[in-house]
């Protein structure tokens, strides 16, 4: 049995997210589809991660195991023959048998993207904010989440994570130009709904409507109602996946 890896991205404006799902479409069940006419054989995909409905990827990382061998750069032209539009699968690659698309990723790396004017060319992809935000006073604040590592009050409620301890490396808002600006954030792993939750959060620290040690209060918590709402999916991107080879 042999292992490969699928890097892919996708605009997942239409998808109900990564996860195949009873009621809806989802990235995963497309590519499984994809792959399995081609191959001729029912496989299954394991993402690196799951995204939700409406969050987009640049780089997702997944794998499959097939008995027979695989042209590599054949299946990535076949695949993006008959992949719609919105998934492109920019190479597949061998690897050893060991390798876990899940849970072998060292870190994951999103972006939350925000825009402060009406933009018609930001809209798909950004979040209009609609009031005066303090970015300096946000980064600041974001530099506390480097200082913790149990995000239970940025996890949604509700769900079967076994823990909710994470460490993140990198957490920082970047302005693009005038009126544009992106959260990075990465970690080793990532919560349901966290990302969303952390930017509605920082964003009520940058409204002045807490303050940094209210949001210091928020984390050591732990109790989601507290914390800032989530934000719309459609500005949240998985920018990045790294692993150790």
């Amino acid at each position: 049995m042999k292992r490969y890896f699928i890097y892919l991205s996708y605009d997942g404006t239409r998808y109900h997210g990564w996860q195949i799902q009873p009621n809806g479409i989802s990235v995963q069940e497309t590519l499984q589809i994809s792959l399995s006419k081609i191959l001729r054989v029912e496989l299954p995909v394991v993402g690196a991660g799951r995204t939700d409905s409406g969050v987009h990827a640049r780089v997702m990382v997944a794998h499959f195991d097939c008995e027979q061998s695989v042209d590599c750069r054949q299946l990535a032209y076949r695949l993006n023959r008959i992949l719609p539009r919105d998934i492109a699968v920019y190479s597949v690659r061998n690897v050893p048998s060991e390798v876990h698309a899940r849970f072998s990723a060292l870190s994951r790396t999103y972006h939350y993207y925000v825009h402060t004017r009406k933009d018609p060319f930001c809209r798909h992809y950004s979040c209009e904010l609609h009031y005066n935000i303090d970015f300096t006073l946000m980064n600041e604040a974001a530099t506390h989440l480097l200082e913790v590592s149990d995000f239970g009050a940025f996890c949604k409620a509700h769900t079967d994570v076994k823990t909710t301890i994470c460490n993140v490396s990198e957490a920082r808002w970047i302005q693009d130009n005038d009126y544009c600006w992106h959260f990075r954030i990465s970690a080793n792993r990532f919560l349901r709904n966290m990302v969303r939750a952390v930017v509605g959060t920082l964003i009520e620290v940058g409204r002045h409507r807490i303050t940094i040690s209210d949001f210091d209060s928020i984390i050591a918590g732990r109790n989601r109602s507290a914390a800032g709402e989530s934000m719309p999916g459609n500005a949240l991107f998985l920018e990045n996946i790294q692993y150790g080879f």
